[in-house]
């Protein structure tokens, strides 16, 4: 019985940790520092937002071969940065008015426009194909716990509503294929998360994965693959691609130190960015490592003193 009990204490440990992850978190403070190489490691093609606490809150920044470029500036948390569609507009999400709502703003980091205001926290934009619309997860306490389901938004008249209004199990962090009618998302299983499909037209909530160790998917620019963490092989979090219909499910990182997470595809579909660190804690030094999906082979792209997460990458 005592083989049992601390058998089962040290489960539900791992999903603790790794439910860390499958959720936005805010990460520890870093102090700046002017030795910072502020160039990626690596050439590349195209442009990559991503947020960083290097400079002692989170900011947003975008990385291009021309170096880095601070896009945000200010005393608040602002994360989670997404392209739109045609790459003139970035959604994110910030504290600014004392809870996390969504915001955007133009790919040079100026007007930004509050989208949602809500006294709940709403968080992980996510944005339709047509670019008038975004998805976002939002939370709420229900008997002292956290709960979370995804919303969509107008950004004109700012009008919001449920998407999957039948489903009852906590869930969020959204992404919608560019080609057909569907939305990934991470939910709840009985024990951990598990990535999941949301088909639009069918009305319809299918899981991908089992076992409670699979979250964060994102759609490849054509919606053919689907990119995301997986928590299975030798205990720790790898990036895997698979079908939207959960067929053909390949590991893509195989390195047995690092835990890797967060992944987004470049516009081609050849390479996955993603962040990567030796330390599986919100205290862990994240770098952004460039993945080829032929080849499996990972470069470091950039690595500040602070963490550097939550890419997303456009032409």
């Amino acid at each position: 019985m005592k083989n049992k009990t601390i058998t089962r204490i040290f489960l539900l440990t791992v999903f603790s940790i790794f439910l860390a992850f499958c959720i936005n978190k805010e990460e520890a403070s870093v102090d700046s520092s002017s030795d910072v190489d502020f160039t990626a490691k690596i050439p590349f093609s195209g442009k990559i937002i991503f947020q960083s606490n290097f400079d002692g809150d989170n900011e947003i920044y975008l990385l291009s071969g021309s170096g880095l470029e601070q896009l945000t500036n200010n005393t608040w948390q602002d994360e989670y940065p997404v392209w739109s569609p045609d790459g003139k507009k970035i959604a994110f999400s910030s504290d600014r008015e004392g809870q996390y709502d969504i915001f955007t703003m133009n790919s040079d980091g100026k007007e930004v426009v509050s989208i949602t205001s809500s006294p709940l926290d709403e968080k992980e934009p996510a944005w339709y194909s047509d670019g008038k619309k975004l998805a976002f997860t939002r939370e709420a306490k229900k008997f002292l716990k956290k709960r979370s389901a995804l919303y969509q938004v107008d950004i004109n008249t700012h009008k919001t509503k449920k998407i999957i209004p039948q489903y009852s199990k906590s869930h969020g962090i959204a992404n919608i294929s560019p080609s057909a009618s569907l939305i990934t998302f991470t939910g709840k299983r009985t024990i951990g998360w598990d990535t999941a499909i949301y088909n639009m037209e069918k009305n319809q909530v299918n899981f991908l994965n089992r076992g409670g160790k699979s979250c964060r998917a994102r759609f490849s620019k054509n919606g053919e693959k689907l990119a995301y963490v997986y928590s299975n092989a030798e205990g720790k979090s790898d990036i895997w691609i698979m079908k939207p219909d959960g067929s053909e499910k390949i590991r893509l990182t195989i390195r047995t130190d690092t835990y890797d997470y967060f992944p987004a595809w470049s516009p081609d579909g050849n390479y996955i960015v993603f962040n990567s660190s030796l330390q599986h804690n919100l205290n862990g030094d994240w770098q952004l490592y460039i993945l080829d999906v032929k080849t499996g082979k990972a470069n470091l792209l950039f690595d500040s003193p602070g963490n550097d997460i939550f890419p997303d990458w456009h032409q």
